[in-house]
């Protein structure tokens, strides 16, 4: 009888085994999956984050130009609501566009009034540099008019050419979509703000 080796210590590697390839409906369908996830987060952040929008009309010139490309936070009124100066993205109670792009310029329980070319909130006169010196002329709703709880009056900065709140009344903060804050098309513009 012949001894056994004693033990070395040492032991022999197992044989890796290779992940054999993919086939080629495997990388189709996971890229699909892929795909599907990204648009489902692309539709989830422009629901309830940020949206882009499109100038439909030039009634914000020259503070914002027609076909100019923006976007709007649309997270932001969950925690606050519309102040003077935000310039939003609302809706067209008139169904002519899309959307609506105009300045807050009072909101709930101010009384506003058009006179001697200016805007008056609450008996004082706006200072308005965003309309570049351009008269305010009132429209077809009566005023003075204060504006009910829940609710802002909206006017684009191109005061001579646009349909705003003057025409339309007072707008439903539940109408507002969104508070624009920077341009991003075209990159001529890009960056542009909107403040006061």
């Amino acid at each position: 009888m012949t001894p056994e080796p004693a033990d070395s210590g040492t032991r022999t590697n197992p044989v890796r085994r290779e992940k054999p390839p993919r086939s080629g409906l495997s990388q189709v369908v996971e890229f699909a999956i892929m795909l599907v996830l990204a648009f489902a987060l692309a539709q989830l952040v422009r629901t309830f984050v940020v949206q882009p929008f499109v100038v439909p009309t030039g009634s914000m010139l020259p503070t914002i130009q027609l076909g100019d490309m923006l976007l709007a936070n649309k997270f932001i009124f969950r925690f606050e609501s519309p102040q003077y100066g935000d310039v939003v993205v609302l809706d067209d109670p008139t169904g002519e566009t899309p959307m609506l792009i105009k300045r807050v310029i009072a909101v709930g329980g101010q009384t506003v009034d058009v006179r001697d070319d200016k805007v008056w909130v609450n008996g004082k006169p706006l200072v308005e540099p965003y309309t570049h010196g351009l008269p305010t002329l009132p429209g077809s709703v009566p005023l003075p008019i204060t504006l009910s709880a829940g609710t802002v009056w909206v006017m684009g900065d191109n005061r001579t050419h646009s349909k705003d709140s003057r025409w339309l009344g007072p707008q439903p903060v539940s109408a507002v979509h969104g508070k624009a804050f920077v341009v991003y098309w075209p990159l001529s513009r890009l960056g542009a703000g909107f403040g006061i």
